[in-house]
């Protein structure tokens, strides 16, 4: 049985945040489901997809304590209809929940809940840090990660502590983004590996929240844990590359170039580009040319010329317009820093005066 009485919107949001979190599992059709646990003065609801689990808790006042399972998509139709501002009543009855307000009483058929699996309390290394350097570290590096599970180590968001940084970084082989973010007196963190599929989930449940998150680990779960939310990963068993040897240690030719007048430019050379995205960009300091080009047969060419500081030898090389703007979300400054050392090696990418975050575009064979 259960029975208790709760405010419409905290209920809201958390059925919201808990059925992105369902499963869609043919063989085991409760993780379709919302586990309701009353109990003292909460309702704690929970869902799992096997790989992510998540377990929200709201004040509510508790008449009966029980669990029920009931479906995720069908509660989050309902409450995404129920507009008014007042409480809400969820009682169990014969097999069923009735979810009554002033003006609405629905009947919804529960779930058998004894196959709900549980959701597993983390044990292990932990360490507190500000939510939004958590979304910070997350955000800069995540978008190089392998879509393809076919080498799950680089279909992550791989994370380890130095000094005093914690270190986020992602690859998928063609580029790399690595992101320091300053963390005082962080206990040793050896190097986690967080599956790419569950990363927009774990963006999207502490993005707007302010405060400390817990991180706990172990060698094969993580979880985050704030006031009322809780949220657990599994963590992929893998080596991610040892990427720091990929890194040139020197350059040939540096630009800086502003970073507006460079994204604009990108975008504009994409129009042109070729079903690869190619782009291409000849420097050539002396004559204080940075050209960006591109063509398409089927549409046309384009050319265009940055302004910049320009230094060391002449270099033309290709590469994929997308990599290139992807990087710019991740840097706060105005001006970028582009480094090449010959037309087969990487490009580094990163802010003028801001070594926190630093990115490489391997470059297309013509």
């Amino acid at each position: 049985m259960i029975k208790l009485e709760c405010e419409i919107e905290k209920i809201k949001n958390a059925i919201y945040q808990t059925e992105r979190i369902t499963g869609k599992n043919l063989t085991l059709p409760v993780l379709g489901s919302i586990l309701f646990i009353a109990s003292g003065k909460s309702l704690k609801m929970r869902a799992t997809n096997l790989s992510l689990g998540i377990e929200i808790e709201v004040p509510a006042k508790v008449e009966e304590e029980g669990t029920v399972a009931v479906s995720g998509s069908v509660l989050t139709g309902i409450f995404s209809n129920i507009f008014q501002k007042e409480n809400v009543v969820l009682e169990e009855k014969d097999g069923n929940l009735l979810i009554k307000t002033k003006k609405s009483q629905i009947k919804l058929k529960c779930q058998p809940n004894e196959d709900f699996p549980t959701i597993p309390k983390v044990t292990g290394n932990k360490f507190e840090i500000d939510s939004k350097k958590l979304i910070d570290g997350i955000k800069s590096v995540y978008y190089s990660s392998s879509v393809s599970d076919i080498k799950p180590e680089i279909s992550s968001v791989y994370f380890y502590s130095k000094d005093d940084n914690l270190v986020f970084v992602s690859t998928d082989s063609f580029r790399l983004a690595e992101k320091k973010i300053k963390v005082k007196n962080i206990e040793e963190v050896p190097g986690i590996l967080i599956p790419f599929k569950n990363v927009p989930e774990i963006l999207r449940v502490f993005g707007e929240f302010g405060g400390e998150v817990e991180i706990c680990f172990n060698k094969n779960q993580i979880s985050f844990s704030s006031d009322n939310v809780y949220l657990t990963s599994r963590v992929i068993d893998g080596i991610f590359p040892d990427y720091p040897q990929i890194i040139p240690k020197e350059s040939k030719t540096d630009c800086v170039v502003l970073k507006q007048d460079l994204l604009n430019a990108l975008k504009l050379s994409n129009i042109f580009s070729d079903k690869f995205n190619q782009v291409n960009l000849t420097v050539k300091p002396k004559e204080k040319v940075f050209e960006l080009s591109s063509q398409n047969n089927e549409v046309g060419e384009n050319k265009t010329y940055l302004d910049g500081a320009l230094s060391g030898e002449n270099v033309e090389v290709s590469f994929n317009y997308k990599y290139f703007v992807d990087c710019l979300q991740s840097i706060n400054t105005d001006s970028v820093s582009i480094r090449f050392n010959q037309s087969s090696k990487p490009i580094v990418v990163s802010g003028v005066s801001d070594n926190s975050f630093i990115y490489l575009i391997m470059p297309m064979n013509r």
